[in-house]
């Protein structure tokens, strides 16, 4: 793997060091990355187009804030940032977190962690800027009330773009209307402002080399705490000793696993979105059971 010369330029700049050796890494769906070894350490290095890289400004500040909250979870630090140019790729760098096997308590420590990191709380349901999920635009603009954020800056901006995209069915908008009255009475009015990661799936944590839970890619903002726990269940790959260990260090109101479904209806019109009509028939069950 061979990096452009102007790239090389900007990092050994920023990074203060020069660069020995490039390894690809995979596992990335949007931007290039790689390994980068230099003489002071080993990095991870992001780079693409502007058409990629407007993203990672967002991700940065997110894991700035993942990382403020103090929690046992591994995030990693951001070292440095760089905006696409007519000459060179954008780029993010973090630091390098070396992969390994989970420990005999991985799991329970990763439950327990997410518990601790929810409970960093904001004033709000928001986040001080917009960001991103996947590829997808992320509103955060705050509000006072649950209920409203949900549906104004998650739910309906993805129909809206569902729309745009020719993906939305006119048959649903009748379950959405009725969705939207219900909303109050389906969650909680002002459950407390978690941190949260805001995209976890299993893609989206590693195991580091000592054994821990690294958490990685977010789409950060403070709302209910369910809405992680939800997603983690969306796809599966969570073991059943993590949802054990995070209910036994914060328990979860009666109700969840009917909101959770709710709660996983953004990440499938956001799928719907980004990957097409595979999705339609998960949108329109859970628009229909909810209605």
């Amino acid at each position: 793997m061979t990096l452009p010369v102007e790239l090389l330029r900007a990092l050994a700049a920023v990074l203060g060091c020069s660069v020995h050796r490039i390894a690809p890494v995979s596992g990335g769906c949007i931007a290039q990355a790689c390994r980068l070894e230099t003489d002071r350490g080993v990095y991870f290095l992001k780079w693409g187009p502007p058409a990629v890289t407007h993203t990672f400004q967002a991700e940065a500040v997110g894991l700035r804030a993942l990382r403020a909250a103090e929690s046992p979870l591994v995030i990693p630090e951001v070292v440095a940032l760089g905006e696409a140019r007519s000459d060179r790729p954008g780029f993010l760098v973090l630091e390098w977190i070396e992969p390994g096997r989970p420990g005999p308590r991985f799991w329970e420590h990763f439950g327990e962690g997410l518990a601790r990191l929810h409970q960093a709380q904001g004033p709000r349901y928001g986040f001080t800027q917009d960001n991103f999920i996947g590829r997808m635009p992320q509103e955060n603009a705050w509000e006072d009330d649950w209920p409203t954020f949900f549906w104004r800056h998650r739910l309906l901006p993805q129909v809206r773009w569902a729309r745009q995209r020719g993906r939305w069915e006119r048959g649903w908008d009748r379950w959405l209307e009725r969705l939207e009255k219900r909303l109050p009475e389906l969650l909680p009015a002002r459950p407390p402002a978690s941190l949260l990661h805001g995209d976890l799936w299993s893609g989206n944590f590693m195991v580091t080399a000592d054994g821990r839970a690294a958490l990685i890619d977010p789409a950060v903002y403070y709302g209910d705490r369910e809405t992680d726990l939800a997603m983690t269940e969306l796809f599966g790959g969570f073991d059943p000793r993590f949802y054990a260990a995070y209910r036994a260090a914060w328990p979860l109101e009666p109700g969840y696993e009917e909101r959770r479904e709710l709660y996983n209806l953004y990440h499938l019109m956001n799928h719907l979105n980004l990957f097409g009509s595979s999705y339609a028939s998960g949108v329109a069950r859970t628009l229909r059971r909810f209605a």
